[in-house]
């Protein structure tokens, strides 16, 4: 769909709410979170997986009345577990699956809640490291890689879900501060105040704790294991402003900033830097910056 109409519709559905919240406030709620956490695009079926995931051993994993998608491309006893972002889906990793494999570790990836072919019409952070912490724990793999909200999740996880497997992560293009995603999802829709403030209300509810502490920043300072943060400065999908908060809290991280990769971050010269990080163990100088 063309950005205008896009947006328009974006602006449409928000007046929508913002009248509904005078009529029926617990529904206009509703449907404002509803929008706000449920993805449009990222599924997938399962007589048409990309080739890349037939290609995997897939597994079925029930989980607390939840199922999700695994796939594994066994290997060695080295393991990588791969963590895809918002309206996505495990087969993102094509790209750096083909560079992975030349070390001949086991790759793993999983979908997301309401991904791929997870389950849930409801994609958030905790749920996700949810899923994250079972493949952790029986796959025990080394190196944990995320990008986008992927990368959010896995700071979240390594922060919350104290483990003895996970010795590096890379985090690439992922957003630090819980409250910017939300003003952003605000400002697209055109909420009201009155909207907004309940909808930031039933959030802290749903998470548990004050947005303000939700953030990539505050969870990276609970890190101790390396790290690789990479972030695009012309990055349109997730500021670069984020990821620099991430890297000053990050107490053992290294930030390589890219230059034209957007906020994909396919790009050969960067799964090469991410291959010599993980396995040839090639010294990455921080804040340094590539094209």
């Amino acid at each position: 769909m063309p950005y205008f109409l896009t947006n328009l519709a974006a602006k449409l559905i928000g007046l929508y709410i913002n009248i509904l919240s005078y009529l029926a406030p617990t529904a206009a709620n509703r449907i404002a979170y509803m929008y706000f956490s449920k993805p449009l695009r990222g599924r997938l079926k399962k007589d048409r997986l990309p080739i890349i995931l037939r290609e995997a051993q897939q597994e079925t994993i029930t989980y607390n009345n939840a199922v999700f998608e695994a796939y594994v491309w066994p290997g060695n006893e080295t393991k990588v577990l791969l963590v895809h972002g918002w309206e996505s889906n495990a087969s993102r990793w094509k790209l750096l699956i083909s560079y992975l494999k030349k070390s001949g570790c086991t790759i793993i990836a999983l979908d997301a809640p309401a991904h791929g072919l997870s389950s849930g019409d409801e994609f958030t952070i905790p749920h996700y490291a949810e899923f994250v912490n079972v493949l952790v724990n029986k796959y025990q793999p080394q190196y944990l890689i995320g990008h986008s909200l992927g990368g959010a999740t896995a700071l979240y996880f390594q922060a919350h879900y104290p483990n003895p497997f996970i010795e590096k992560m890379v985090v690439l293009g992922a957003p630090s501060e819980f409250n910017s995603i939300l003003q952003n999802y605000r400002k697209l829709l055109g909420l009201s105040n009155r909207v907004f403030n309940k909808l930031n209300a039933f959030c802290i509810e749903c998470y548990g704790m004050d947005l303000k502490d939700f953030s990539g920043a505050a969870f990276a300072k609970k890190i101790d294991i390396p790290g690789l943060l990479v972030h695009d400065r012309a990055d349109e999908t997730v500021a670069f402003k984020e990821g620099k908060r991430i890297a000053d809290a990050y107490p053992n991280a290294t930030f390589l900033i890219t230059n034209g990769m957007g906020h994909r971050l396919h790009d050969d010269g960067l799964y090469n830097r991410i291959y010599d990080y993980l396995f040839n163990e090639k010294q990455v100088v921080s804040n340094e910056e590539i094209a």
